[in-house]
């Protein structure tokens, strides 16, 4: 809640609530700070001559998902207002005499080539999962992507209509999945273990654990149960993990598979 709001409910102010669809806010690389921050409304300034705010990216993707393309390739000025507001939770403006807080609170997602630049570290620890996209090698299953893709091309209406049913199923599954989070279980003896991947994996902070334990909690979840198992755990940990492992240039190991080693070290 922003102050004002917090102020109306201290003081007994019945307030309206809506429903509304998650925001997904795409976050491009020309983008200024002032466009992603918020600036003074120029158009209010000179018609009625009072300071106002308009609200930047930043507040618009407040609960709902902040999406960068070519996250490896943003500003340096820009990554440090996203490294703080995700660490806050709140974006503060301070511009010709306008100070204002309001809540940030959003899902980061990134994407980006690693070949074309590496990210900053402090940002890509922000990140909960990392997830590795490779060319696929089946030949049958790349001809399928490039039969698919000439259908999409020809007629893109049809296409998406033919996935309707999937996607629809899959929304109903996600909303399941979330209504049933909170009651998901996870053995302190599992807590232990991730802990320990984590330790003997000199991974610093504690953000590797606890996001270990969330993403397990989730699976478990979307898969329709209440206890976290050992499975849910190995299916997320690499995913956890392998972007918080310490560079070692003479290593050729990918980092996900000396996760999963320690893991089953670990687990077994």
């Amino acid at each position: 809640m922003g102050p004002e709001v917090r102020e109306s409910i201290v003081k007994g102010v019945q307030l309206p609530v809506a429903t509304t669809k998650i925001n997904m806010v795409d976050l491009p690389l020309g983008a200024t700070e002032d466009r992603v921050c918020g600036t003074i409304d120029i158009e209010k300034a000179l018609t009625e001559g009072v300071k106002a705010f308009e609200p930047g990216l930043l507040a618009k993707a407040n609960r709902g998902i902040l999406y960068v393309d070519e996250v490896n390739l943003l500003d340096d000025h820009l990554v440090d207002v996203l490294l703080d507001s995700a660490a806050s939770g709140w974006n503060t403006v301070e511009r010709e005499g306008i100070s204002i807080s309001h809540p940030a609170r959003f899902i980061l997602i990134g994407s980006g080539n690693p070949e074309e630049g590496e990210l900053r570290p402090q940002l890509l620890d922000r990140f909960g999962m990392h997830a590795q996209v490779g060319t696929v090698r089946d030949a049958e299953l790349r001809v399928k992507i490039v039969e698919e893709r000439a259908r999409f091309d020809k007629n893109p209406k049809e296409f998406r209509v033919s996935y309707e049913a999937e996607q629809d199923k899959l929304q109903e599954q996600i909303t399941s999945a979330r209504s049933g989070l909170s009651s998901v279980q996870i053995d302190q003896d599992l807590k232990v273990k991730i802990s320990r991947v984590c330790s003997e994996l000199n991974v610093d902070g504690l953000r590797g654990d606890i996001v270990t334990n969330r993403a397990a909690k989730a699976l478990a979840a979307l898969k329709g149960r209440d206890n976290v198992t050992p499975e849910d755990i190995a299916t997320v940990i690499p995913n956890c993990l392998r972007h918080r492992l310490r560079k070692d240039p003479l290593e050729s190991i990918d980092s996900g598979l000396l996760v999963i080693e320690k893991f089953y070290e670990i687990f077994s």
